[in-house]
């Protein structure tokens, strides 16, 4: 009412707790909080019903699962609606599924949670009225700062702060989230281009030096094969050749082990995860680069022995 610019508030009150059924036995985020959650996080009730204002007010012990929730408790989502779970160690009905939303790249997965009523989490599971967010819809797109300010100020007053004194909460929208994620991803990916930056120095010194002390113990061969004729060409080639075989062997059994570590993680965290075919092309195209780059310089020391030097060597 204090708001204009206001279509919808949402209360949430969450904690990462144990939840039972039968032998199963897993700790999930449980959201306590009103029945248009699911309408301004844009769900929908994929089975069921969600709860309403009078169970929020009657703090009724019952439950919406997210998507995932039935995996991770060996059943599905159907046979789950009217059956009973532990929360705590309180029963609550499951009257309700949600559906799937992903984990939209973030570490926090939204299909691996339970709705329940706002009251019920206050006074009958969590026992505690502090809350750990507020979501607010703003009337439309254009009214998103005159939104922000307004929260600001109903909030200012509802906390007694006086003027100039600092807020003690936060208020950021989509675009501050995405934001703050985006940089999120982005240190994660210069994080990873400096550990396979080193990962690839290091193992072009070792191909390096094992290419090296191929063409010590096979000094004599080359000898023998410019004996009968062969040029530096085609020495220097062989050895390269041996080089880039070696990086595209050691590229491939990479892109094994990571794919199929991809797909072990995500059958067993719920993540989603994406194996780009580019991904699997720069892998190749760096490990021929290495292999090129760190070879050289065994290969023209190949190339470069005298044949008679060579044939003498023992």
């Amino acid at each position: 009412n204090n708001a204009r610019y206001v279509s919808a508030v949402v209360p949430e009150l969450s904690n990462n707790l144990q939840v039972q059924k039968g032998d199963q036995n897993i700790n999930v985020n449980v959201v306590g909080t009103t029945p248009n959650y699911v309408t301004v996080h844009n769900y929908t009730i994929m089975a069921g019903r969600m709860y309403t204002a009078g169970d929020d007010a009657a703090r009724r012990r019952v439950a919406v699962i997210g998507s995932a929730v039935p995996t991770l408790l060996n059943s599905n989502r159907d046979a789950m609606i009217g059956q009973q779970i532990l929360i705590r160690g309180i029963a609550f009905d499951i009257i309700g599924a949600l559906s799937e939303k992903g984990s939209q790249g973030s570490f926090f997965n939204p299909d691996e949670q339970i709705l329940i009523p706002l009251q019920t989490a206050r006074y009958r599971v969590i026992g505690t009225d502090r809350l750990r967010s507020i979501t607010v819809q703003a009337v439309d797109v254009q009214s998103m700062n005159l939104a922000m300010i307004e929260i600001e100020r109903v909030l200012r007053r509802q906390h007694k702060i006086r003027p100039g004194q600092d807020n003690d909460f936060q208020i950021r929208n989509q675009t501050d989230i995405l934001a703050t994620l985006q940089q999120t991803t982005d240190t994660f990916k210069y994080l990873l281009a400096g550990i396979a930056a080193v990962s690839l120095l290091v193992g072009g010194i070792g191909i390096m030096n094992i290419m090296l002390v191929s063409v010590t113990e096979r000094t004599r061969e080359i000898g023998v094969r410019k004996a009968l004729g062969a040029t530096r060409f085609n020495i220097l080639f062989q050895f390269l050749v041996e080089a880039l075989v070696l990086c595209l062997l050691g590229g491939m059994i990479g892109v094994v082990l990571g794919s199929g570590g991809a797909i072990v993680l995500s059958r067993i965290a719920h993540w989603n995860t994406l194996i780009s075919p580019l991904a699997i092309l720069l892998a190749f195209v760096f490990s021929a680069a290495v292999g090129l780059f760190f070879g050289i310089w065994p290969a023209r020391r190949a190339a470069a022995l005298d044949p008679i030097v060579a044939l003498r060597y023992e």
